[in-house]
Formats: C-alpha cells, sequence, structure tokens
C-alpha cells in the first residue's frame, strides 16, 4: 500500500486552485520555518526508539503513562544529543509523543515559562536552567479542589516567619488540597505553588512559591508534603494529574518568586508595581490556548474533509454512482464553517502571540498600560476559541458517520482533550465575564468622552443608531462593520442594564449577577467581531499571491457570513441588517460553500499535519482508510485469542445449563 494515494484524493489536490506549499508557508512565517519544521519533525519520526506500533488507545492507564514516560526520557536523551534549538522544542516534543501525554508536558508549558517570567535574575540563575536541562521535573500547582479560576480564592497558606526567614506553605482545608496539575500524581519534584501570602498579620493575596516536592535521590514526597494521582479523566490519562497538601512545609524566604513583589528580611511586603503582574504567566497561558483550539480544530476538519472526499455514500441522482459524501452541500455546511473557524483562530493566535511579545517587553521597561486590554482579550479568546473547537470537533465526529465514533478516527480523543481546554486556566463562563468586565469600564469611559483605542476603539466611533440601506453582504469591510456594530450595540445594552439595576436600587455585584446572561453574550459578540476583523485584515495583507488572497478571502467571507445567519437576531435587533440583508448572507453562504468545495482538500493540506501527529486512520494524507481500518481493528487485545477466556468462564457454562434444560 506504500506509495498508493486513493485516486479521489489525488485528484483533490489536482484540482486546486492554488499552491498548497505557498500557504503552508504563509501560516508557518515563511518557507525556511516550514523546512525548519519539516526536519525537526523527521529526526523523531525516523529514530527507531519511536517508531513502535505502540497505540495509546489499545492501553491500560499504567500502560499509557509507563510508555509515554519512557517516549518522554528518550526524547529528553534526543534533545541533547541532537542539540535542539529552544525554537524548535515544541515541534519536536510532539512529533517524538505521537500522542503520548506524560506527566512531563506542563513542566515546559507552565512551570519554566513561569520561572521565566515571575523570578528575579538571581533566582533564575538557581533554577532556570535545571529546569530547562530538565534536572529537575517541575508543576504548576494553582488550581485546588475548591478553586480553580477564582484565584483569588485559593486557600492555600504561605505564611512569613521572620524569626527563620522562612515560608510556611500550609493546606488548611480539605478544599485547599492542589488539584488537577499535569505531572504531580506520580513525575514531578518541584512546583510553583500559588498561595495566599501573609505577613507581619495580613493576607496580600495570592503569589507564587518554589516548593520542593520529592527527593531528588529516591522520589519519595518531601516531609508534609502529601502526594497522588487524581485518577481516570475523559482522555489524556497518560497524564498523571495529582494532587498536592502541604502540612506546614517551610520554605526559604528566597522560594518566594520575587521578580515583582517581595518581602523583605523582616516581613515587609514590597509592592509590585501593578497588581496585574502575578497574572502575567496566566495571560501568558491562555493566550497559548488560542493557538490550541487552531491547532485542534484545524485537525479534525483535516480528518473530516479528507475522508469526506473518500466516503462514498447514497445516490445523488438515480442510477449514477454513489457521489463523494463532501459534494453534497450539507456536508460542507457542517465542515466548511470548522474549516474557516480554524484558519480564523490561526491568525487570532498569531496576533496574541505578536501582542504578548510588544506588551511584555513594556512590561520589562515599567509600562503596564496594554496588560489590562491584554488580560480582557486572552480570557475572552480563550472562551471563545476553545468552546467553538470544541463544539466544532463534535461536529466533525458526526459528519464522519458510524467510523467517527471509532478511536480509529482519532476524534474521540481529540474531543476529550479539546474539550479540557474549555475549563483549564480558566473556566470558559468566567474567562468571558472578565472580559465583559473590562468592556463595561471602556463602555462607561468612552461616555465620558474619552477616545478608546487597540481591540475597542470601535466602541467610540460604532454610531448607537444603525445607518439603514442595503448593504454589499459579500464586502469584507460591511461584514467587520456588521460584527463591530452588534458587539457595540450589545455593550452598550448590558451596560445600560447594568446601570438601570442599580438605579433600582441593587448593589453593584447583584446588578451584576442579574445582568451576566447579557454580559456574557455581550463579550462574546466583542471576541467574535475581534476574530472578524483580524482575519480581514489578515487577508488584505497577504503579500503570497493572488491565488491565495482569493481563497482566504472566500474563507473570511463564509467564516463572518456564518456567523451571521447563525446569529441573526442580533444583527436584526435594531435594524442594522434587515431580513433581506440575511437572507443575501444565507445565498453567500451557499456560494462560499461551493466556491470552497474545489480548494478544500488543499485547504486542510496546507495546515501541513503528518500522518505520525494527526495519529487518524480516516485522515491519512493518502486516504487508504478501509485497507488501514481493518489493520487498525485487528490489533484490539480482544483479538489476540479466537475465543476470549471469559467465554470458558462464563458464557459456555451459562449456555451449557440452558441447553441441559431444553
Amino acid at each position: 500500500m506504500a506509495g498508493q494515494v486513493n485516486p479521489d484524493l489525488g485528484k483533490e489536490r489536482e484540482n486546486a486552485s492554488f499552491n498548497t506549499q505557498k500557504l503552508t508557508n504563509f501560516l508557518y512565517g515563511g518557507a525556511e520555518k516550514v523546512r525548519r519544521r519539516r526536519y525537526i519533525e523527521s529526526l523523531a519520526f525516523s529514530d527507531p526508539a519511536y517508531s513502535s506500533d505502540e497505540d495509546p488507545t489499545f492501553m491500560s492507564r499504567e500502560e499509557q503513562y509507563s510508555s509515554g514516560l519512557k517516549r518522554a526520557v528518550t526524547m529528553l536523551q534526543r534533545v541533547k544529543e541532537l542539540n535542539i534549538a529552544e525554537e524548535d522544542l515544541d515541534t519536536y516534543r510532539s512529533a517524538a509523543l505521537q500522542g503520548f501525554g506524560p506527566g512531563i508536558g506542563l513542566h515546559w508549558v507552565a512551570f519554566t515559562p513561569t520561572i521565566v517570567q515571575q523570578a528575579t535574575e538571581e533566582q533564575k540563575k538557581k533554577w532556570l536552567k535545571p529546569a530547562q536541562d530538565v534536572s529537575i521535573v517541575g508543576a504548576y500547582a494553582q488550581t485546588e479542589m475548591g478553586h480553580g479560576t477564582f484565584v483569588r480564592g485559593l486557600e492555600t497558606t504561605a505564611t512569613y516567619d521572620p524569626s527563620t526567614q522562612e515560608f510556611v506553605i500550609n493546606s488548611p482545608t480539605l478544599t485547599s488540597t492542589k488539584w488537577w496539575p499535569g505531572g504531580l500524581g506520580k513525575t514531578t519534584n518541584y512546583a510553583t505553588v500559588m498561595a495566599q501570602l501573609y505577613t507581619q498579620g495580613k493576607c496580600y493575596g495570592p503569589h507564587n512559591f518554589m516548593v520542593q516536592l520529592r527527593s531528588l535521590e529516591d522520589h519519595q514526597p518531601c516531609p508534609g508534603v502529601t502526594l497522588g494521582d487524581i485518577g481516570p479523566k475523559m482522555e489524556g490519562n497518560g497524564n498523571d494529574n495529582g494532587f498536592a497538601r502541604f502540612d506546614h512545609v517551610r520554605i526559604p524566604r528566597e522560594n518566594m518568586l520575587m521578580k515583582f513583589a517581595r518581602v523583605e528580611p523582616d516581613g515587609t511586603y514590597v509592592q509590585p508595581p501593578s497588581s496585574k503582574l502575578a497574572y502575567s504567566n496566566m495571560v501568558y497561558l491562555r493566550g497559548t490556548f488560542v493557538m490550541s483550539a487552531a491547532y485542534t480544530l484545524a485537525t479534525a476538519a483535516t480528518i473530516a474533509v479528507r475522508y469526506s472526499c473518500v466516503r462514498r455514500q447514497s445516490e445523488m441522482k438515480p442510477g449514477e454512482p454513489e457521489p463523494q459524501i463532501l459534494d453534497y452541500q450539507t456536508q460542507q455546511y457542517k465542515l466548511f464553517p470548522q474549516l474557516a473557524a480554524a484558519y480564523a483562530f490561526w491568525f487570532a493566535a498569531q496576533f496574541m502571540t505578536q501582542q504578548h511579545g510588544t506588551i511584555t517587553g513594556s512590561m520589562e521597561k515599567g509600562d503596564m498600560s496594554g496588560l489590562a486590554e491584554l488580560h480582557a482579550l486572552s480570557a475572552g479568546l480563550k472562551s471563545y476559541t476553545t468552546a467553538v473547537m470544541s463544539g466544532g470537533i463534535d461536529v466533525c465526529r458526526m459528519a464522519c458517520g458510524g467510523h467517527g465514533y471509532s478511536h480509529a478516527s482519532g476524534l474521540p480523543a481529540l474531543f476529550g482533550l479539546g474539550a479540557s481546554l474549555c475549563t483549564a486556566e480558566g473556566e470558559n463562563t468566567v474567562m468571558m465575564l472578565q472580559t465583559a468586565r473590562y468592556l463595561v469600564k471602556c463602555f462607561v469611559q468612552s461616555q465620558g468622552g474619552k477616545t478608546l483605542t487597540g481591540t475597542v476603539a470601535y466602541l467610540s466611533a460604532v454610531q448607537p443608531s444603525p445607518v439603514a440601506g442595503n448593504k454589499n453582504m459579500s464586502d469584507l469591510g460591511t461584514l467587520v462593520a456588521a460584527f463591530q456594530h452588534r458587539a457595540a450595540r450589545m455593550v452598550r445594552h448590558a451596560a445600560m442594564q447594568m446601570q438601570n439595576e442599580m438605579q433600582k436600587g441593587k448593589a453593584r455585584a447583584d446588578a451584576w449577577n442579574s445582568c451576566s446572561v447579557l454580559l456574557i453574550k455581550a463579550a462574546e459578540a466583542h471576541v467574535h467581531s475581534f476574530v472578524v476583523r483580524n482575519f480581514a485584515e489578515t487577508v488584505q495583507t497577504v503579500e503570497v499571491d493572488e491565488s491565495i488572497r482569493a481563497v482566504l478571502t472566500s474563507l473570511c467571507q463564509l467564516y463572518s457570513l456564518y456567523g451571521i445567519t447563525e446569529h441573526a437576531g442580533d444583527f436584526l435587533m435594531d435594524g442594522y441588517l434587515t431580513g433581506g440583508d440575511i437572507d443575501a448572507a444565507s445565498s453567500h453562504v451557499s456560494a462560499m460553500l461551493a466556491r470552497v468545495r474545489p480548494d478544500a482538500v488543499a485547504l486542510v493540506d496546507a495546515f501541513d499535519f503528518h500522518d505520525k501527529t494527526l495519529r487518524s486512520v480516516l485522515g491519512r494524507y493518502d486516504g487508504r482508510v478501509y485497507e488501514h481500518l481493518y489493520e487498525w481493528a485487528k490489533k484490539s487485545p480482544l483479538n489476540k485469542s479466537e475465543v476470549h477466556e471469559s467465554y470458558n468462564k462464563y458464557l459456555q457454562p451459562f449456555l451449557k445449563s440452558n441447553r441441559a434444560k431444553l
């Protein structure tokens, strides 16, 4: 079967309107970056240490963890041997692990970045190199059994003792048990622990502390530390998400991460330049989730689109051959909006990366002015993109019919992992309310005469009264303006409703709660508007060639028009769009589906996912689905013997007994 490509997929690629490689280069930042990425992946794919046919689907949880850890250790050895550069680590790790989720993952995603962002230069000298070299393995211990997203409610305490110049880390209640951190169960020996800082009889809120969890000699828990695994999850069971309890564990004063805030030897607390600096690493984490959402939805779309070209089903016209199911408009309506959203989120994630770099640089110079906006945008985008991604994966799964329900498709595992992002590092509803809080503040400032800038500038610019007249519903400028008007109206409505509630005598907190549904919808509209505008601006600045600009324009139009038809009531509410405009939008959606159809396979190919990282029988690049589906099924442990031992234990005696009674 090697080298053979399903003829239907071959034709799809031959008939694409653009050069797939050029679009891949655009997505990843240039031809050289793509070449480098593929080379780094090849180092793992060609390594015999990773070439086994192990499939976590057929493993017990203990086997998944053990195999994943073995791969991780091999990967760490290879990183040193091959001298893999820091900017290539994520690519190499993904290619080496191939679906195994060892508890070492959070070490890079959260533990090491926290040291980088929160530690002083002196502290970095002590901990950063061991973290980067993985001579220590760390977790990021923030979430507790009783509190997660509400960081200010964390119960773990860090009480300063000036007589010994130590902090006492303690878990005063059952609900203060650290719960969920990846790797905490069995793997890590250090953690950055978020705890309420107490000094000189006063609480100064959550701060980060470096705490050793296990002995570096025999890996036994340190005195006063109780550790364990929290048990099976929906997916990702090779990862030992764990719990930790602290019984008055003493750590040196210098173990408080003190880049921004610190405690002097006598217990004096020195405040940070901004109270929000302690949360900068969370902003970073939430920002990375946007790319995770884009990448995950792109993976699901790749699987479903390729399979929909291989799968032939039913009769479109009596007597004619069964068509590819992607030729059915209903299938296109399921999948192409997901594909368009994946591209939209990809570009939004790139914007976030650029913004984070810019604002981090400003923060280093003492300028905190951009942090509030970045926090609001990262929270809203994290919530919006992960929610759309999670739902989109399930749409892709169902679009693959019965085979999509099988783990062979890769979609059940993808859905389980994708769904975790909706609650990890901030539950989505709470995240969206954080964005809403910022929007209300900006709206009030705008009402007071302040001209807003950045991602909220439209709140000052958009006029409350709609402009009458039919609109060109295929024009990107028109679509951006429509989404901005919708968001501005909904923010205004939610803010005014809050004011009305307070004028009736409600306390601000009660008014906020009674308007929280409106506030979430307003925040979602704001984020949706941002994604549309950013997509449109990206398309308009494409410098590759006209054919790529054309296909990305079609995707942007589809993403925007689909959003309008799905939320038609919002746009009709104050007459900004008419019924005729919505009908036109719906017609344009149908036209965009037909326009995207010839390029669908090329568009998913442009994501450049190797089969070994895609991990899907249905989404294979060669389209040889049925042969490999049969081979995959034969690997099931239940097929190791023709007659399973349980037959002799249970079913055979039962059947014999029944036959004897006849």
